[in-house]
């Protein structure tokens, strides 16, 4: 039980961390000011601000968080988030889901390089054809899944969430299997970021897209409206989710 406690942290906090880090990295690149940068969330236990970022360790080690200046609030100063043009805005925006698509990717790449290497005693080249086919047949069956939800040909017994995860971390056994399965998540947790939903990355890009085109933003009542659509939205999914993965557990 306290392995697959400890397995499940690992397995969220550094997704989220690198999720998180995907933000931060681009927004940087872009010139817009990172106020905070906190790996971990609750108590502070250390603090160090360099170059007017506040880079923070807290005490649950579930993930981090990055906060732009700007972006939640409206400011004028130079590095403004909401000054930056939508181009930039859209790149950082998307920055962390395509962090966590790129890691599962090049992780499941090398985890299939090297596994048909060993088992098959083959040369790079032809291990690297079939590792570069099995991430092409992954993505498909990824992409499929995604399309099946918004047609509705998905139910909630193909869904997993965190309760569902948990479990499948207990089951794994060995290196192997978990970073395979940090890959899957990885390249599912970005995706689903991916998708038209505040207050998804995937909405938050929609709603630039439309600012860029009307050449000002939405009303703050409008998006705020908007935001709490989405957000009722993914809660009743995610409850609905736990209560089916929970429901599987007593099957």
């Amino acid at each position: 039980m306290i392995v697959t406690i400890i397995k499940m942290i690992f397995l969220l906090g550094f997704l989220v961390l690198i999720h998180e880090a995907g933000h931060y990295m681009v927004a940087k690149l872009c010139k817009i000011k990172v106020n905070q940068f906190s790996i971990g969330f609750g108590k502070k236990l250390f603090s160090k601000n360099k170059n007017g970022t506040e880079y923070e360790l807290r005490l649950i080690p579930l993930g981090g968080f990055v906060s732009l200046e700007g972006e939640e609030e409206n400011s004028e100063k130079e590095g403004s988030f909401r000054k930056a043009s939508i181009p930039k805005r859209i790149a950082v925006i998307l920055a962390g889901a395509a962090v966590n698509i790129v890691f599962g990717i090049l992780a499941y790449l090398i985890l299939i390089l090297v596994r048909y290497i060993i088992v098959n005693n083959a040369n790079f080249g032809e291990a690297f054809i079939y590792s570069i086919r099995a991430v092409q047949e992954l993505i498909q069956v990824m992409y499929q899944g995604f399309t099946e939800l918004f047609s509705g040909n998905m139910s909630l017994n193909d869904m997993t969430g965190p309760v569902g995860i948990s479990v499948m971390v207990s089951q794994t056994s060995g290196l192997t299997e978990f970073i395979y399965l940090l890959s899957i998540i990885s390249i599912s947790l970005g995706m689903t970021n991916l998708l038209p939903l505040i207050p998804l990355d995937g909405g938050k890009a929609i709603l630039l897209i439309i600012e860029g085109i009307r050449k000002k933003p939405l009303k703050e009542e409008t998006e705020a409206k908007i935001q709490m659509i989405g957000m009722a939205f993914i809660i009743f999914i995610s409850l609905a989710v736990t209560f089916n993965d929970v429901g599987n557990l007593f099957r």
